[in-house]
């Protein structure tokens, strides 16, 4: 089998040491970062639509970095100012972190998981089960997040973001050998680009079991399932599947 061209359906890494650039080099592979996917803040027109007030909320969830942005992008455009006394509840530290572009830092009113997931994230919003939480969400995101707040404390939940298909241009190229795929939502957008899509001898890789299923569901073939025992990451996946058939 003759790879040439990957299609990495993700932004292009910041770091020169990214591992899909020591991909291409070692097996001389042309690599692509072209994300299938890009995400939408809502507007304040439909964020008033949710009938959610951001001032009657003392404590906010983050779970990813972007709904940090669309939330102060959000505070802006309805002309919020955001109170020091507000307090962060965040999936992770790197999301706690990244409060630091919009606030100054201080940690005790910044809580993050050890876990990097919700579970690590419970206990210290029990502490607080005082405050009036707003969850902010992706419009099309998992509710797993709100799933695991349910019963424990009143909440509400906001969508300040959407996720959208990346449409492809009618003279952008598509002369890939493998297509490299992280969530649902990319499958999605594979096949509202090209619904005649064909795969023939193309390589599908995908990341994690919900994109694996959503792969198959459209009745694509994969080769490259990531994580595995032998590959935690995709750029070791995909190292792995060129190593043994090129």
């Amino acid at each position: 089998m003759n790879i040439k061209k990957i299609l990495v359906s993700q932004p292009k890494p910041a770091s020169e040491k990214s591992p899909y650039f020591e991909l291409a080099e070692k097996f001389g592979v042309e690599i692509v970062f072209r994300p299938f996917i890009k995400v939408e803040g809502l507007s304040a027109k439909e964020f008033r639509a949710q009938k959610v007030s951001i001032p009657e909320h003392t404590a906010i969830i983050f779970t990813a970095k972007t709904a940090v942005d669309h939330f102060f992008r959000l505070c802006e455009e309805i002309r919020y100012s955001v109170p020091d006394t507000q307090k962060y509840f965040c999936t992770s530290d790197t999301i706690g972190k990244y409060l630091q572009k919009y606030i100054v830092y201080r940690k005790r009113k910044i809580f993050n998981s050890p876990t990097g997931k919700m579970d690590g994230l419970i206990p210290f919003i029990t502490k607080h089960k005082n405050e009036k939480f707003l969850l902010a969400m992706s419009e099309t995101g998992s509710t797993n997040d709100a799933d695991a707040l349910a019963g424990i404390i009143e909440f509400d939940r906001a969508a300040m973001y959407r996720t959208v298909s990346n449409d492809f241009g009618a003279d952008e190229p598509f002369d890939y050998d493998m297509l490299v795929f992280f969530s649902p939502v990319g499958i999605e957008s594979l096949m509202k680009n090209f619904p005649d899509f064909k795969q023939g001898d193309i390589v599908i890789a995908t990341f994690g079991p919900s994109t694996t299923k959503a792969a198959r569901d459209a009745g694509l073939e994969v080769q490259i399932e990531a994580p595995n025992p032998d590959a935690p990451s995709m750029p070791a996946a995909i190292a792995n599947y060129l190593a043994a058939n090129m």
